[in-house]
């Protein structure tokens, strides 16, 4: 069972769940950038979340299945049809041999899944099916999508939940504004009182530059505590001797604009982290189109555990829903 792709649309890559345990060697984890949006997608073709989907930036593909297959797409609004007709988004879809796919333009935020009962059956590299294009790993030849491609699919199981559409209420939102939640640190004592003021009370807007390995953002600045840089620091008041860098860490270059690393980012740098997204919200963050205006709030590391909890227990009771 195959996909060929007629038209690969602007970005379309193999993501799954990531790839944990290498970032010390410089091996980002990589994944769906929104994780919880693939998990939806994946549960309502009957898939566990760890499969395999594709991920689209902006502009989908146009492909065609060479025999009956379910596929779901969810994450940013998107037109959806078959053989020209349009279908639904965030319901499982029913698929005969030699049927066309195709995608209008998104209608807020920059990236939808297609999963496919069976996922997208590539080789693991690494234990993850993910594409990592800079180092040209794992996905579909360690690539984008391109035309002519077969991708191959694997064998359903067959245990298709009874549910065939994902309720409004489990349905991530795609606003023009966010709070994303960080915890300050490691190097948040490097900025000002003023600094660290503006940082947190201002307003942030997503610039275009932004991708898989982070977002940039625009906005009134940041101050810097003067000091003499130590031997190895570059002359930037933002920087620091190389440090490691967490899974969305924020640096401020030059104290103009932050930028959030995000799935595909490096391990270490020479950029004061001055703080890092919580992990239940960067989902959120990969929701953000340019444009979108950001506000950060601080937040302890007891309310972020929270959250992640409460990301869980949401995720899990969509899925629970589909079998209700």
């Amino acid at each position: 069972m195959a996909f060929e792709i007629k038209n690969p649309g602007l970005s379309t890559t193999v993501q799954d769940e990531g790839r944990t345990g290498y970032y010390d060697v410089g091996i980002p984890q990589g994944g769906s950038m929104d994780q919880y949006s693939a998990a939806l997608a994946n549960a309502l073709v009957g898939n566990d979340a760890s499969m395999a989907v594709l991920e689209c930036t902006y502009m989908g593909p146009i492909f065609i299945t060479d025999v009956p297959a379910a596929i779901a797409v969810s994450g940013a609004p998107v037109i959806v049809k078959v053989n020209g007709t349009e279908v639904p988004q965030w319901e499982r879809i029913s698929l005969e041999a030699g049927d066309e796919v195709s995608f209008g333009i998104i209608a807020g935020g920059t990236r939808f899944y297609i999963a496919v009962a069976g996922g997208i059956d590539v080789p693991e590299v690494l234990g993850s099916r993910s594409t990592y294009v800079l180092g040209a790993l794992g996905g579909f030849e360690g690539r984008k999508l391109a035309a002519g491609d077969v991708v191959p699919v694997g064998v359903s199981s067959g245990n298709l939940p009874a549910g065939h559409r994902m309720a409004e209420e489990f349905r991530p939102v795609f606003a023009k504004e966010q709070r994303v939640r960080v915890i300050m640190g490691l190097y948040d004592h490097r900025l000002t009182d003023a600094g660290r003021a503006s940082f947190l009370n201002e307003e942030w807007k997503l610039t275009p530059v932004a991708d898989r390995m982070g977002l940039r953002y625009d906005g009134p600045g940041v101050e810097w505590k003067e000091r003499v840089q130590p031997f190895g620091a570059g002359s930037d008041p933002s920087n620091i001797v190389d440090a490691g860098y967490a899974v969305g860490s924020i640096q401020i270059p030059g104290g103009t604009q932050p930028i959030i690393l995000h799935r595909d980012a490096v391990s270490g740098g020479g950029y004061a982290m001055v703080a890092t997204v919580i992990s239940a919200d960067m989902d959120l963050v990969a929701r953000a189109a340019p444009g979108t205006v950001t506000h950060f709030d601080e937040v302890t590391m007891d309310a972020a555990l929270v959250a992640r909890r409460a990301l869980k227990a949401r995720r899990n009771a969509a899925v629970a829903s589909l079998s209700s």
